[in-house]
């Protein structure tokens, strides 16, 4: 008897700690979804602070993107309306007193078109390494670049630099003065006439 009171007793104080324990665990379980509940609704406050600057930022993009395209118009009317070479010695992006006449007749040409642009393109012979030589023609297109900028003032968005290397030769290996007619830059000037 003493044992099935003693049982009992056990039982009784076992349920009423559960009753206990299980008001406690409710309490941590309700804390934890309330704090994740506010976790969730920052994260959806901040996303949707991202979603309306990424609206506003694809609004003005889309302005600056119409801009763009109604200043790109009349560009079709293009033509080419004056063109010139200059040549370089070996390994040289020196500008010389020839390259210099030319450039200055193409100075004075752009000047004459205010709204022209200028296709500057660099090219080597086939001396060195594909890297060295589209480095080469750079440093030729940005001589005749720079000295234009300089000397005239023209702006230099109206002015495009690219180098061609060694890929884009005017003269074959065989052809008499090859590497020296493969060291230029060519200068074409598009506009309206």
């Amino acid at each position: 008897m003493k044992k099935l009171l003693l049982l009992s007793m056990a039982l009784l104080l076992a349920i009423g700690g559960c009753g206990v324990n299980k008001d406690y665990v409710s309490e941590l379980i309700a804390a934890s979804e309330a704090r994740t509940d506010a976790k969730v609704k920052a994260v959806e406050e901040s996303n949707a602070a991202e979603i309306a600057k990424l609206r506003m930022l694809a609004t003005e993009l889309e302005k600056k993107t119409d801009m763009a395209i109604n200043e790109a118009k009349g560009f079709e009317d293009y033509q080419i309306i004056w063109s010139g070479e200059i040549n370089f010695d070996f390994d040289s992006y020196e500008i010389d007193d020839v390259a210099a006449q030319i450039l200055t007749e193409c100075g004075d040409k752009m000047t004459s078109y205010p709204a022209s642009l200028l296709e500057v393109t660099g090219h080597t012979d086939a001396t060195g390494s594909g890297k060295y030589n589209l480095l080469l023609g750079e440093k030729r297109a940005n001589s005749a670049k720079r000295f234009l900028a300089e000397r005239f003032g023209i702006s230099l968005y109206r002015m495009f630099i690219i180098s061609y290397g060694k890929t884009k030769p005017a003269a074959g290996p065989d052809e008499k003065n090859a590497n020296l007619r493969n060291r230029r830059v060519t200068l074409t000037i598009w506009g309206r006439l």
